[in-house]
């Protein structure tokens, strides 16, 4: 599934220069994740780097935007097709 930052986030950019996809923006109050966008670094890392590089742990899974792995890949091969 997508991940979403969490309304206790501290504004601290740690997450946005670390996302490949480039789905991290500052919002109105707080960082936002672009679900279109998010691939949990499927097709780049193992594990989400954003959740990685925060430091107050505020990126969780969207349970809005439930996505199975496979269709993760299929989003990353639809943002940089081959």
């Amino acid at each position: 599934m997508a991940l979403r930052i969490l309304d206790d986030c501290i504004n601290c950019d740690m997450c946005e220069p670390e996302c490949p996809n480039g789905a991290i923006a500052l919002g109105e109050a707080i960082y936002e994740i672009d679900s279109a966008k998010c691939t949990e670094c499927v097709g780049h890392y193992d594990k989400p780097q954003c959740v990685r590089a925060c430091p107050i742990a505020c990126i969780a899974p969207d349970p809005e935007r439930v996505e199975d792995d496979a269709g993760l890949l299929a989003k990353y091969l639809s943002l940089y097709p081959q």
